[in-house]
């Protein structure tokens, strides 16, 4: 039986990483306690996470002709990600993500995206096309209208379609048109709505505005669906020290995405993706922080 499929339109950072015991003020100088490097982005965490979550994965991104594309795609097929779709721009940089994480767990970061602006939507809209996955995902680290051509293109096609919109930006049309399930968290979904995601009233009304399912990530409070019959499901989040919530948006988004193309239903998605999320805080970094295979499949059937 063949596994079920997911592609993600994304984008490929490294991420340098500074622990320290808290962010530098304006014209401060701190000294930091570790450095190290990971593999990041928020396009290839997803699909690094649907991966683990049981998958099939395909991932569409642009990278520089540098060598951080080189160990990025030797990194994506150790993980077992289809990267052959993956383009390169030759006068540009891949894409880096500057990571400071406190000794609370709080990340801060700043993202250059480099090659991830490159991302051509034909070349998107070709792939998506041409694939059989079911489920595809997207972000806001590419060019909206990249994410938006193959939106259209799975949609044509009657496949679901997952956008996380982050970082927090206004939403081309298109983009939202094409969209079946919108996953911000709450900042992004304030940004979005005008609004919090402290009462059902306001998820209800802006999911039925905008014409989307809607699933808002509620950070250690877990996270809230909008079902399709407009009730809203609030589910808490497992309770785990948290040491880096780096990447635990990325962990949600990716789990949620391939146990919907496996066919759970969306509380059972929700809360494998909940297990998955809370799991990734307890280390470090964003891929790195991912569950191994096996920890993976006993999260994913809630073991």
């Amino acid at each position: 039986m063949a596994e079920p499929r997911v592609l993600v339109v994304g984008s490929a950072n490294v991420d340098l990483v500074v622990e320290t015991s808290r962010a530098p003020a304006a014209g401060e100088t701190l000294l930091g306690r570790r450095f190290s490097t990971h593999f990041g982005g928020k396009g290839a965490n997803q699909a690094v996470m649907a991966r683990l979550a049981g998958a099939d994965v395909a991932f569409v991104a642009c990278l520089g002709a540098d060598a951080h594309a080189a160990q990025t795609r030797a990194e994506l097929a150790r993980r077992g990600v289809d990267a052959t779709a993956i383009t390169e721009a030759a006068d540009v940089a891949s894409g880096v993500a500057q990571i400071w994480v406190e000794d609370d767990g709080t990340n801060r970061i700043v993202v250059v995206p480099g090659a991830n602006d490159r991302l051509d939507p034909d070349h998107v809209a070709a792939t998506v096309a041409g694939d059989a996955a079911t489920v595809v995902v997207g972000q806001l680290e590419v060019p909206q209208a990249a994410t938006a051509a193959g939106f259209a293109a799975a949609r044509a096609r009657g496949a679901t379609t997952v956008l996380n919109p982050a970082p927090a930006a206004a939403l081309d049309d298109a983009l939202l048109a094409a969209t079946t399930w919108l996953v911000p968290n709450e900042g992004e979904l304030a940004a979005l709505a005008g609004a919090d995601a402290g009462t059902d009233a306001v998820l209800t009304a802006f999911a039925r505005d905008a014409g989307v399912r809607l699933l808002v990530t509620l950070g250690a409070d877990g996270a809230a669906l909008v079902g399709a019959d407009g009730r809203v499901l609030r589910r808490p989040a497992p309770v785990v020290a948290a040491v880096d919530t780096t990447g635990a948006g990325d962990a949600f988004v990716g789990a949620f995405a391939a146990r919907l193309a496996a066919g759970d239903g969306e509380e059972a998605a929700l809360a494998a993706a909940l297990r998955c999320a809370a799991d990734s805080v307890t280390r470090l970094g964003a891929q790195s922080s991912f569950p191994d295979p096996e920890r993976a499949a006993r999260l994913i059937a809630g073991a």
